[in-house]
């Protein structure tokens, strides 16, 4: 049997490969649980570099469930948006975790083939050999390199604008706070850029917009009506980092209500709000004790 420490020193970065590929939590954790059974059943000695080994498993597992994925989302109700991953993580997560997880950065995945994708992960974010990556995606080395070639000129010019200042990006997220719970929404539009763009994924599980709305006018009124769901007697409300960068949480446990937020700063204003209101994208967060 393969080692289990082995797998174990490898598993959280098998995991980060996961849910960049997917940008889903429970099939980052399917894929993974995969490669540990398959791990499980290698004979001894049998990979001579585990970490290209068990890294070649899990991408191919995630790149192979990335078509089936794509289908399912093409018939999504409203926006889709990642499951996203809330956490009190420390400086060395968050700087793993800002650049190449942010909820705007994983939907400008989206829009990437699933080689292109793949490719860009692996060899922009985890620094794969162009060679290994071949064997994951089936092509040359040299379709694998114009493949990330490709998908870094499609991220750089479509990933939205934003701030590298941890502190302005949280002084923006606590204003947006404070403006929504005390219902100061003059206030509120001050903090938003003129052109943000605010959207919700609820899967039409939920009552929530199925278009993107556009515009602080706009993103007010919607701020307005989507507070009215929550009972300011029993909700609570905290900053918490999503996907890597200062976001919020909402939790109503009498209206059995929840909500994530992400944000996009840029220049001291909110350019973007990526709201994840879907049930089913919530069951992974631990939202007892609210």
């Amino acid at each position: 049997m393969a080692d289990l420490a082995e797998f174990e020193r490898q598993r959280k970065r098998l995991w980060g490969i996961a849910y960049r590929i997917t940008g889903s939590v429970a099939d980052a954790e399917d894929a993974v649980q995969e490669t540990w059974l398959r791990w499980q059943q290698l004979p001894d000695g049998e990979a001579d570099n585990p970490r290209a080994y068990l890294t070649t498993v899990v991408s191919r597992l995630c790149y192979d469930q990335l078509g089936s994925a794509r289908a399912r989302r093409e018939s999504y109700v409203g926006p889709w948006l990642p499951e996203p991953m809330v956490t009190e993580s420390g400086p060395e997560d968050r700087v793993t975790l800002d650049e190449s997880v942010g909820l705007a950065m994983l939907t400008v995945l989206e829009r990437l083939t699933p080689a292109e994708r793949t490719a860009f992960i692996l060899h922009d974010v985890f620094a794969v050999p162009f060679k290994e990556i071949a064997e994951v995606v089936g092509r040359t080395p040299d379709s694998v390199r114009q493949l990330a070639s490709r998908a870094r000129h499609r991220v750089r010019d479509e990933a939205p604008r934003r701030s590298v200042d941890r502190g302005e990006h949280r002084r923006a997220v606590d204003a947006f706070l404070t403006a929504v719970l005390g219902g100061d929404f003059d206030g509120l539009l001050e903090i938003l850029d003129p052109d943000v763009v605010w959207r919700s994924d609820s899967g039409g599980n939920v009552t929530s917009a199925r278009l993107p709305v556009i515009g602080g006018t706009k993103a007010v009124r919607y701020a307005r009506r989507f507070m009215r769901d929550f009972d300011p007697e029993t909700m609570h409300a905290l900053v918490r980092d999503v996907n890597g960068s200062p976001g919020v949480l909402m939790v109503d446990p009498v209206g059995r209500q929840s909500a994530v937020f992400g944000f996009n700063v840029h220049g001291g204003l909110i350019t973007m709000i990526d709201l994840v209101v879907n049930p089913e994208k919530l069951r992974h967060l631990d939202l007892e004790g609210f």
